[in-house]
């Protein structure tokens, strides 16, 4: 019986992780051609990015352990949250951003704070599933994000990688814990039929395509 439920749970959650892996598919595709970019462009990506990542990740990932309510999630989520800490990747980022000239301003932060503060919103209210299936889009979306973060920094003139190429790697497997984390508290949790699972999915989406192109959210605003 044990088995059965598990089968019945994973094939949601299956199908649930396909979706995302097509929403992240079609943010990197969209993304645009980095010969075609100017050097500020390029750096305003860079540095809006850092602005985001470096004071957010870590709280958002910490929403996510305090938001968790099943038992085997909490290990997992802890580990990737060790990893962040003790490895001390904001300070990777830092470095990272400065090597390429792109350290963000405040018109860079500017540019992205109110799609940011809607995530932070997001991220407060403790939801067990929304919360984590956010993030393992989040992780999704970085890992494959870092060839092409990669890219614009050597065509600004630098050779510091180390924030890419960790991430390039590590984030495969934090990935896939958290949508273990996901069934986990899928199961313990089971959400409303017509909940919006990807309520927090699409923030953070929206958001990333700020980073990317803030002329559009003048736009749309």
């Amino acid at each position: 019986m044990s088995s059965l439920i598990d089968g019945l749970l994973a094939r949601p959650v299956a199908t649930i992780e396909d979706e995302v892996v097509e929403i992240i598919d079609d943010l990197i595709n969209s993304l645009p051609d980095p010969k075609q970019l100017t050097s500020e462009e390029r750096r305003g990506i860079i540095a809006r990015y850092t602005s985001v990542l470096e004071g957010n990740f870590i709280y958002w990932m910490t929403a996510a352990v305090i938001a968790a309510k099943a038992e085997q999630s909490r290990p997992i989520l802890l580990e990737n949250l060790y990893e962040e800490v003790h490895d001390a990747h904001p300070l990777m980022l830092r470095k990272f951003a400065m090597a390429a000239n792109a350290f963000p301003t405040d018109k860079d932060a500017l540019a992205v704070n109110d799609y940011l503060a809607k995530v932070r919103l997001f991220m407060g209210e403790l939801s067990p599933v929304k919360s984590v299936l956010t993030m393992g889009f989040f992780e999704g979306f970085i890992q494959k994000f870092m060839a092409y973060l990669a890219d614009l920094a050597a065509r600004q003139g630098s050779t510091e990688m180390e924030y890419t190429d960790v991430h390039g790697v590590c984030d495969i497997e934090h990935t896939e814990g958290l949508f273990k984390v996901l069934a986990a508290e899928i199961a313990l949790t089971p959400p409303e039929p017509d909940a919006d699972l990807f309520e927090g999915v699409t923030l953070l989406r929206t958001l990333i395509e700020r980073i990317v192109r803030p002329e559009a959210a003048l736009l749309t605003a």
